[in-house]
């Protein structure tokens, strides 16, 4: 590292605060610091601010109908389709020939759809899909990966007024029968497989097991073909092919179906505490509305943009952010089919420089995987055409967000680092890119319209500093209706905790804990349940995690509490290094120290386990329970669901139980 290098790093890393560019600023679609108190001052009406961002073919009565509160009702008798209001507007306006979506294959194929082509796409399969007999509210459940079929799958359900489903390709066959089972689905759209890492994936038999489980009729199955000659696969009676059904109806022209405001537009099924999946219901007017708005104002969406957010469209941020935000607001939206490192650690920034991109949005756990892989691969591609970065998913440690900041965005874009959850159907709290100025680790103010605060245990809000609970105090358009078929659960879940039934004063619970400081920005922690009780204070696993991370040489870690026969539970931590540094004594007493210094003697571990991989499931999520396990000497349990099994042994060899 040159000295030049030297002195930049030590800036960024005593640097607490990070103001935008002016030249962001200055062609920001929002930069009035005076919309906070606009909003707060015209609230509700101030949500026709989202609302004018759509088309109508029926205007709304009322913004807000709180009358059944919390089954809260937007833009009430408003009519409108999301399928019309994705692409046919920009069709009928300037945007025909200009790319809708444009598709990165895991082998190097790429497939471009103008809005033109996408609305021929999504009306053969609209009507496809009427031929098989699909009726408007039917819920068609989406068994697909990252292949552009799936969002024309969403949009050509959204055309006819058939909610969809869509369950992550990567979900089990039991996972695919229960979202069936719970949402009593008659027809399933999947594929024959798809790639990974190069490989040819059978999905076909997985979803035929999983029909198997379904305990009522399937009517119809229809297959894409993605892995042609690499995959020989047999169609059952009822299941059809993709391009056959399509060709069928070549030309056909199908008009959108005029759904009200509170239609539901999908479910989506999350999990839950009591283990079985909560069936999320989204309605076809707030949503829109809410993610169009987001888009627009958090993430700076403009049409002429290439826009990339790298998610999957298997859960809510490939849905709001890849599908219906940037659709509905007429820009070019990327998808990737595979992974961040495959065939070369460098193919997201080989992407974005080939692609042009404005605008990228990613997770946490992508940026620390990108961290340790090293800076020399984003180095090595032209990253100017960047303008705004985004993170989602997770809390953003200070020292990966700078890492961002700089290796990616080149110091010259904003980040903006969301808090959202499947429930919201939006972004929440979050700065404004081109008014606030950023810190990292902290997501930022409520956005505006958005009333969270942090609270006690009591519900009293908390001083400045101190960790509480974040609540939202007044809905918002993007805002779940209720739990599919389950109007109590809807309520016991989110709005018991902190809620006055009988004074009719509703708050929304997301059981997230968090802390504020004294300009109002919010650090999200984690979940409340993601605790370590230590002789009887209570420390967040986020917090701790962040602080391990924080240490120069950490890539990724996971916290998690075991059993001690003094202390209750001991703090344990689990982590990876990064390329180029030595596990060993040194590199522990620095993530020891680092603890101490960021939390208190309170939060030392117990034992710090360096190992190369997490326990992860196949969609890249972290299973800290069978780390739980391992550190309290319980029984491991099923390991089967991970994506590699057999780093479990190979952690638990190393750990000390006394």
């Amino acid at each position: 590292m040159s000295q030049e290098d030297a002195n930049l790093e030590a800036r960024l890393e005593e640097q607490e605060t990070f103001e935008p560019p002016e030249s962001f600023v200055e062609q920001a679609n929002v930069s009035d610091p005076g919309i906070y108190e606009e909003f707060e001052e015209n609230w509700p009406d101030c949500w026709e601010r989202a609302a004018d961002l759509l088309s109508w073919e029926e205007e709304y009565d009322t913004v807000l109908d709180d009358d059944d509160a919390p089954f809260y009702e937007w833009f009430t008798n408003g009519r409108l389709n999301a399928s019309y209001n994705c692409i046919d507007r920009h069709v009928e306006g300037d945007r025909a020939d200009e790319v809708a979506i444009e598709w990165e294959g895991e082998l190097g194929e790429t497939r471009s759809y103008t809005y033109n082509e996408l609305l021929e796409e999504v009306e053969e399969f609209a009507a496809t899909l009427r031929e098989l007999g699909v009726e408007e509210d039917d819920i068609v459940t989406l068994y697909l990966p990252m292949i552009p079929e799936l969002p024309i799958a969403m949009l050509a359900c959204a055309r006819i007024g058939a909610p969809h489903a869509v369950v992550f390709a990567g979900f089990s066959a039991d996972a695919l029968a229960t979202r069936m089972n719970a949402g009593e689905s008659e027809y399933l759209v999947t594929c024959d497989g798809y790639y990974r890492r190069g490989d040819a994936l059978d999905h076909i038999s997985k979803a035929n097991e999983g029909l198997e489980g379904v305990d009522h009729e399937v009517s119809d199955v229809v297959v894409v073909d993605r892995l042609g000659d690499d995959l020989e696969h047999d169609l059952a009676d009822n299941q059809h092919d993709y391009d056959d059904l399509v060709a069928e109806q070549a030309g056909a022209s199908v008009d959108p179906v005029s759904r009200d405001a509170e239609d539901m537009l999908f479910l989506m099924y999350t999990s839950g505490t009591t283990g079985k999946p909560k069936g999320v219901k989204h309605t076809t007017g707030g949503y829109l509305a809410y993610t169009a708005w987001t888009s627009h104002a958090v993430l700076d969406v403009e049409p002429d943009d290439t826009y990339w957010c790298a998610a999957d469209i298997g859960w809510i941020t490939g849905h709001s952010y890849i599908v219906y935000g940037p659709l509905a607001l007429g820009t070019t939206t990327m998808m990737y089919e595979g992974t961040p490192d495959y065939p070369e650690k460098d193919r997201m920034w080989e992407l974005v420089e080939k692609n042009s991109v404005d605008i990228f949005y990613t997770a946490p756990t992508a940026i620390r995987a990108f961290m340790k892989w090293g800076e020399q691969y984003p180095a090595e591609h032209d990253l100017s055409s960047l303008r705004l970065l985004g993170t989602v998913g997770e809390p953003i440690n200070p020292r990966a967000w700078k890492w961002y900041y700089k290796h990616i965005g080149g110091e010259n874009c904003p980040i903006v680092d969301t808090w959202w959850q499947t429930e919201t159907g939006g972004m929440m709290i979050t700065t404004l890119p081109g008014i606030n100025e950023m810190k990292p680790g902290s997501a930022g103010p409520p956005l505006p319209g958005i009333d969270a605060r942090i609270v006690d245990a009591q519900g009293e809000e908390i001083s400045a500093g101190e960790a509480g609970y974040v609540t939202i105090n007044n809905p918002w358009p993007g805002m779940l209706r209720t739990l599919y078929n389950n109007d109590e659960r809807f309520i016991n879940e989110y709005w018991s905790e902190y809620s006055d039934e009988e004074a009719d004063e509703w708050v929304y619970f997301p059981e997230d804990g968090a802390k504020i400081d004294e300009d109002g920005f919010i650090t999200v922690l984690g979940r409340v349940d993601d605790v370590i009780n230590v002789s009887g204070h209570r420390l967040g696993t986020m917090e701790i995690e962040s602080a391990v991370v924080g240490v120069e040489g950490i890539a990724e870690a996971a916290v998690v509490g075991g059993d001690h026969e003094v202390k209750g539970e001991a703090v344990y931590v689990y982590a990876i290094s990064e390329d180029g540094y030595e596990t060993g004594d040194e590199l522990e007493e620095r993530v020891m120290q680092g603890v101490l210094d960021s939390i208190g003697p309170i939060a030392k571990p117990e034992e710090i386990i360096f190992t190369p991989e997490l326990p992860k499931t196949r969609s890249g999520k972290i299973m800290r329970r069978l780390l739980e396990n391992i550190a309290s000497g319980d029984e491991l349990g099923n390991t089967s669901t991970l994506r590699n099994p057999e780093v479990v042994d190979e952690i638990a060899e190393q750990v000390d139980i006394d």
